[in-house]
């Protein structure tokens, strides 16, 4: 499954808690998109765990301080559409200033070959440490094409984050990214032959906005 020290599963029993709910098959829709927002702020809170600080001087009620305040430019989430809304959603509740980009992609569902139908990132991107948010790494291919489109952006920095992740997926992007830390709440077991996470929690984004 390539280098391990690169995957971080969020063992939390917060995270564990909040995810086997959203794993049940009787979460409804409004049920499933609140937990996925709890979680993903807990998914925010591991992944910026190392940002760089600063020493700033502030006034307190009571006198002056030199306090830490987070260094150098925010940083950029980029969800991949339209599932990473999802989890976007309750990382920008911990960081709300932020950048956001978008990348719109969709599985072919015969090739299982990403297809990109929609690109907006912010215009110094290249500048900031990235984070790319999908709530499924399942073939890969998706999060890896995304990963090359912020490549060719000039993006060096850069981190991918998502529910549930499958040992397939997390190879693929090991060897197309290599160095790229991910960080998930569970690697299951494997794909089917349709490309789906088993045991997994089904379509992310039908269960979030309620599609099929």
């Amino acid at each position: 499954m390539g280098d391990d020290s690169q995957v971080t599963v969020l063992r939390h029993p917060l995270v564990q808690h909040k995810l086997t709910l959203l794993r049940r098959d009787r979460t409804a829709t409004a049920a499933f998109r609140q937990i996925t927002r709890e979680l993903s702020l807990l998914l925010a809170y591991e992944v910026t765990r190392d940002l760089p600080l600063e020493m700033i001087e502030i006034d307190t009620p009571l006198e002056p301080m030199d306090a830490p305040a987070l260094a150098g430019k925010k940083l950029c989430f980029v969800s991949i559409l339209r599932a990473g809304n999802g989890i976007l959603d309750g990382m920008l509740d911990l960081v709300p200033s932020a950048r956001v980009g978008h990348i719109g992609l969709y599985r072919d569902p015969q090739t299982l070959v990403p297809v990109e139908y929609y690109l907006k990132l912010p215009d110094d991107i290249a500048d900031r440490l990235v984070i790319v948010v999908d709530p499924m790494l399942a073939t890969g291919h998706s999060a890896a094409a995304a990963l090359t489109r912020l490549r060719q952006a000039g993006v060096s920095q850069l981190r991918f984050v998502c529910l549930l992740a499958a040992p397939e997926g997390v190879a693929v992007l090991q060897a197309e990214h290599p160095g790229v830390p991910v960080f998930t709440a569970a690697i299951d077991r494997g794909l089917d032959e349709h490309g789906y996470i088993r045991p997994g929690l089904g379509d992310a984004g039908d269960r979030l906005y309620g599609t099929k």
